[in-house]
């Protein structure tokens, strides 16, 4: 070869040629950088980063490679390593040394640069060399400029810098690589930036509106006014904001309108709303895709979920890449595309998506995250953030919008006392409503009786099977299946279902239930419903009566948020009790339990309570030491040890593993026992089956996955996935098991 190549030939038979390669790959990621001044260092590093495939060796295994479909298999990545570490990158070189594996840590990055003045010193200086003299660019005279705020910058903020910049890189080598292996393809893209959505939102809303089930509400008018003070907050200097409105307040319109007018107001590229859980998710991106206009010809509204999604993050691109085009149309292609990088106006996401990406250290995860800067973040739900992981949370938010020009938008009916921990100790709090206490006085519509003795489930089931429309709430699953038994038995006949939610049931089970719950709702039909705190956020639901099961006040408020929901009643009625023999509840809950019981309940202060909130989350903060938890990782990223991190940055704690049921009509259980064959037959390529059996998934614990197996219930699959019975899934309640102790929500 007289010419230095990065990748073997496409399907044109055309090879890439390395030079093109770098400074294609260079010009992309200066170009995200942009948005937060570090387009040079970008640049550079984009530009060294493959010159390790400079040296004779690795172009004859690329030969090689290109002949037989295996891979290259030798490290180029020192070379690039090294000449950012000598132009005056220092720490950031590890972007180069983590572009195929991850970012290092320290030790790791200090002895692979030993390696490149060592022992593997002759490849790596071979490859500049002979790079140098057709990319004159990667010995440059002067050292990249660092963005101005670098020299006076905290060790957190640089390894958010370090982070941003290994995003923009990453994306850009996939960028250019793909287009290389996608020669002639067309991908579909938006035309529109978030800023430029307001007027197509304002119609949309306008519609939506109006075609509403049940017509006007009574709150209506209360409503508008949430609108209308985030229409005018919206065009508050950028920072981090808070949305506090009791449920049914219609924060979802609220909180849209405010990021769309900010946006515009700043000039930013688009809005990222994450919420806690898919149930969520789902709710309102069918809304957003019915408000923006979203269409297959139109593409505006990204989601991008473990439902919808699952990334294959194991490793990055590979030096030969694959040669057949994908088969998908053009709406599936703009989805995967756009969901690799969140290229869109629109994301609506998960927070474990969106913080376990910012915290990740691998290429496909972190590809994204530079398309939080210059966005707007509304983080929808904030109570649901775990408390383990808010200091890095919360210091990973401070610092996108102080340095990285993002905007944050906290919504919440039980807003957390964020400020009181030290990452927000100094940040100024911006409220867009400007009285919440006369809002939530405005929107009081329901009354709370807290009951002094215990309840069994036995005397709470005869309460509850006589009544017309009721939903009770329990702490965990098991207790959720054993009284919706109780109370099937005994429901008078002729007087409406009682059913189920929680995740025992898969997704597509929980979808279908939850749909014919608000229908019937809607209709003024009779329905009884027992759940898991699964209905606590976000979910529309609008019962006269709310029973739930003790539990701390933020959990409390959010049930009340489904009773009287759209103030048709002069109030609603939320029954508190306190379960016998209730273990599930400290062990759901903790120390969070305990701080409620201090300030919340009969004799004390309600659940709605503005200043027993705020002295029950200060207690609950220092009883589970959320600083000291925090501190744990926050040391690390100090470090710039991105494995550690990122090892313990787990949004879902580990106790629960996914089970696959093969639910549905006969055609869609063959279909499914098929793909589960074809994952066993080549595990390599399960990525994409697996997307597509996650509404097919529900959750338990290890322990009760591990009592399945041994019961002969369940068979495993694939990693933690086990396959279950179809026989053995109740088509009420999902899976159940006998004395089981399960208290997954």
């Amino acid at each position: 070869m007289d010419e230095l190549f990065a990748h073997s030939p496409n399907a044109d038979s055309v090879w890439h040629p390395l030079a093109d390669h770098l400074r294609g790959t260079a010009g992309r990621a200066a170009g995200f950088a942009e948005e937060f001044g570090a387009a040079e260092i970008a640049r550079y590093l984009a530009m060294v980063h493959d010159v390790g495939k400079g040296s004779c060796l690795w172009q004859e295994g690329l030969k090689t490679a290109s002949r037989t479909g295996g891979r290259v298999g030798i490290d180029h990545k020192r070379a690039g390593a090294r000449l950012a570490s000598e132009h005056g990158l220092a720490d950031l070189a590890a972007v180069v040394l983590g572009h195929h594996g991850g970012l290092p840590n320290k030790e790791k990055f200090r002895a692979e640069l030993r390696l490149s003045r060592g022992k593997g010193r002759a490849p790596v200086e071979e490859a500049i060399k002979r790079v140098s003299a057709i990319v004159p660019e990667i010995l440059p005279a002067h050292p990249p400029r660092w963005p101005a705020w670098v020299e006076g910058a905290t060790p957190l903020e640089v390894d958010m810098l370090v982070r941003l910049v290994f995003s923009c890189v990453v994306d850009a080598d996939y960028l250019d690589t793909s287009e290389h292996f996608s020669i002639g393809e067309q991908s579909p893209v938006t035309r529109w930036t978030a800023a430029e959505l307001i007027e197509r939102f304002e119609r949309g809303r306008r519609s939506y509106l109006s075609k509403r089930r049940g017509g006007p509400s009574p709150i209506d008018q209360v409503r508008q006014r949430v609108y209308d003070e985030a229409v005018t907050a919206a065009v508050g200097e950028q920072g981090i904001y808070r949305l506090s409105a009791p449920t049914g307040a219609a924060k979802t319109l609220a909180s849209t309108a405010f990021a769309l007018r900010h946006a515009r107001a700043h000039g930013l590229q688009r809005v990222v709303m994450a919420v806690p859980f898919i149930s969520i998710t789902d709710q309102n991106a069918a809304v957003l895709r019915e408000v923006l206009g979203h269409s297959d010809a139109d593409p505006v509204v990204l989601e991008h979920h473990s439902g919808v999604d699952l990334d294959d993050e194991s490793k990055g691109h590979d030096d030969t890449e694959r040669k057949k085009k994908p088969k998908t149309g053009a709406p599936a292609r703009w989805r995967q595309l756009a969901s690799e990088n969140w290229d869109a106006p629109f994301v609506v996401t998960t927070t474990v998506r969106l913080f376990e990406s910012l915290f990740d250290r691998r290429p496909a995860a972190m590809r994204r995250v530079h398309r939080l800067t210059k966005s707007v973040i509304v983080l929808d739900e904030v109570q649901a953030l775990p408390d383990r992981l808010l200091i890095p949370i919360l210091s990973g938010l401070r610092t996108l919008t102080e340095r990285f020009g993002a905007t944050v938008l906290l919504t919440s009916a039980t807003q957390p006392a964020f400020w009181q921990l030290s990452p927000f100790r100094g940040v100024p709090m911006r409220e867009v409503i400007t009285d919440p206490e006369r809002l939530y006085a405005d929107l009081r519509r329901v009354d709370y009786e807290y009951r002094s003795r215990a309840t069994t489930a036995e005397m709470l089931a005869d309460e509850l099977a006589g009544k017309n429309q009721a939903l009770a709430i329990v702490n965990t699953t098991a207790q959720a299946q054993e009284l919706h038994r109780l109370v099937q038995e005994r429901r008078p006949a002729g007087l409406g279902p009682v059913l189920h939610l929680s995740t025992r049931m898969v997704a597509v089970h929980r979808k279908k239930v939850l749909k014919e719950i608000i229908d019937l709702i809607k209709d003024q039909k009779p329905t009884l419903v027992v759940s898991t705190q699964l209905v606590e956020a976000g979910v529309d639901l609008d019962f006269p009566l709310v029973y739930r099961a003790k539990a701390p006040a933020d959990s409390v408020q959010q049930a009340a948020g489904r009773c009287n929901r759209n103030g048709r009643l002069a109030r609603g009625r939320v029954v508190i009790f306190d379960l016998e023999d209730d273990t599930g509840a400290s062990r759901v809950y903790g120390a969070a339990l305990a701080a409620s019981d201090a300030y919340i309940g009969a004799g004390l202060a309600m659940p709605d309570d503005s200043a027993a909130l705020a002295a029950y989350y200060k207690d609950r903060y220092s009883l589970e030491n959320v600083e000291g938890l925090g501190e744990v990782i926050e040391r690390s990223r100090r470090r710039l040890d991105f494995p550690d991190v990122a090892a313990r940055f787990n949004m879902v704690e580990e106790f629960t593993t996914s089970v696959l049921v093969p639910y549905g009509p006969e055609e869609k259980q063959a279909e499914i026992m098929d793909a589960v064959a074809q994952i066993r037959r080549c595990p390599r390529a399960a990525g994409g089956l697996l997307r597509d059996l996650r509404p097919y998934m529900a959750t338990l614990t290890k322990r009760t996955a591990d009592q399945g197996l041994d019961r002969g219930l369940a068979e495993p699959v694939i990693g933690d996935l086990i396959l279950w019975d179809a026989d053995a899934y109740d088509a009420d309640r999902g899976i159940t098991l006998e004395d089981d102790e399960m208290y997954v929500f």
